[in-house]
C-alpha cells in the first residue's frame, strides 16, 4: 500500500440466486395452489355430472308425461323400466281423475338412482 493512497475496499460477496429455504418455501407455495385447483376442477366435474344427470331425468319425465298426456286412451296408475341415452331409469306414473271436471292429472316419478329422482306433472281433459 502506498501511503496516502485509495484505501482499499474489501470485496463483500454478492449473492446471485436464491438460498436452498426461499426455494423450499417457494416450492410449497406452488404446490398448496397446485392442490388447491385440482380439488376446484374434481368438485367442478362432479358438480357437471350431476347437472348433466339431472336434467336428463328432467327431460325423460317430461317426455314421458307429455306421451301419456297426448295418448287417446288415458292409461291408469303404473309402473315400469326403460332405457335413454345409455342409462336405465325406473318410471312410476300416477293418475287422479276428477270427473266432476273431466280432467285427469298425470304424475310422473323417474328415478335412475336412490334419492335422485325427478317429479312432472300434467294435465288433460279424461274424456269418458
Amino acid at each position: 500500500m502506498v501511503p496516502g493512497g485509495p484505501v482499499p475496499v474489501l470485496a463483500v460477496p454478492v449473492p446471485n440466486g436464491f438460498s436452498l429455504i426461499e426455494v423450499l418455501v417457494a416450492l410449497t407455495v406452488f404446490a398448496v395452489a397446485a392442490l388447491a385447483l385440482l380439488r376446484l376442477t374434481a368438485v367442478g366435474l362432479q358438480g357437471s355430472g350431476d347437472l348433466d344427470r339431472r336434467l336428463l331425468r328432467e327431460v325423460v319425465a317430461g317426455n314421458l308425461a307429455a306421451q301419456w298426456s297426448t295418448d287417446p286412451v288415458l292409461a291408469g296408475d303404473g309402473e315400469g323400466e326403460l332405457v335413454n341415452a345409455g342409462r336405465r331409469f325406473v318410471w312410476q306414473r300416477k293418475v287422479v281423475r276428477d270427473h266432476g271436471v273431466a280432467v285427469a292429472r298425470i304424475v310422473v316419478r323417474l328415478a335412475d338412482a336412490p334419492g335422485e329422482a325427478a317429479l312432472v306433472r300434467a294435465a288433460r281433459l279424461s274424456g269418458p
